[in-house]
């Protein structure tokens, strides 16, 4: 007897049930793989803090001269693990009202699927654009590694209005902790599709492992040393 056909939409819960069993599952028997990454997180983000204080004072002073009127950090609702949102914090890299002028920039996006990306983003302060080519904006995150909201490596946390447009099977990066630095970082990062993003954030969810981080956030650094399409 032949079997029904499912739709897109049964494929797609269907795999969601099929991968969810799988990370969680594989949570149980790597238990130390947890406690080691969370123990490496946690102190990584401390000694990283310590020894980039000055950095940060820095960045404090300049970002504040280049706009005196907005805040050094800026803080977004972001959407971590099991879909729980969580606040997290960058180094200001934009006007102080680029909510505000969203709006009128999103027939400009030049990414697929339910992300933003554009360029030569005219919110972009000159600071900014060189915080963000180093992706130095990205520092505060360690706080929220701290706090255990984000690891030092994982997918990356996306927006609520993102979240909003992601299909059953998308939400399934959604099963992990979200990281500074991913998969999808070291392979690409803006010259890749959301798709390909969702697909490279499975693929590392599916084969985690310490080394694996320890692999990924060395090349998260070979890539920032030679990074020219951060954005």
């Amino acid at each position: 007897m032949t079997p029904p056909r499912q739709n897109e939409a049964e494929v797609a819960v269907t795999s969601g049930a099929y991968y969810a069993k799988t990370v969680l599952g594989a949570g149980k028997s790597q238990t130390s793989y947890f406690v080691m990454k969370r123990c490496f997180d946690f102190t990584a983000s401390a000694v990283g803090l310590v020894l980039l204080a000055p950095l940060f004072l820095l960045l404090a002073i300049i970002i504040k001269l280049e706009d005196p009127r907005g805040p050094v950090f800026f803080s977004q609702i972001r959407i971590g693990k099991n879909e729980k949102p969580f606040r997290m914090y960058k180094f200001r890299s934009m006007v102080s009202n680029a909510e505000e002028l969203l709006g009128q920039l999103l027939e400009k996006n030049e990414a697929e699927g339910a992300m933003f990306k554009m360029k030569d983003d005219p919110r972009i302060t000159r600071v900014g654009k060189l915080i963000r080519k180093t992706s130095i904006d990205e520092l505060p995150q360690l706080l929220n590694v701290i706090k255990g909201e984000m690891s030092l490596v994982g997918p990356r946390p996306p927006l609520p209005r993102e979240v909003d447009q992601y299909t059953e099977y998308d939400k399934l990066r959604l099963l992990v902790t979200p990281g500074c630095t991913g998969l999808w970082q070291v392979s690409g990062r803006s010259e890749l599709t959301f798709r390909e993003m969702v697909e490279l954030d499975l693929e590392y969810i599916q084969r985690k492992s310490f080394w694996m981080d320890v692999k990924i956030l060395l090349r998260t650094v070979r890539v920032l040393l030679g990074s020219k399409d951060a954005f």
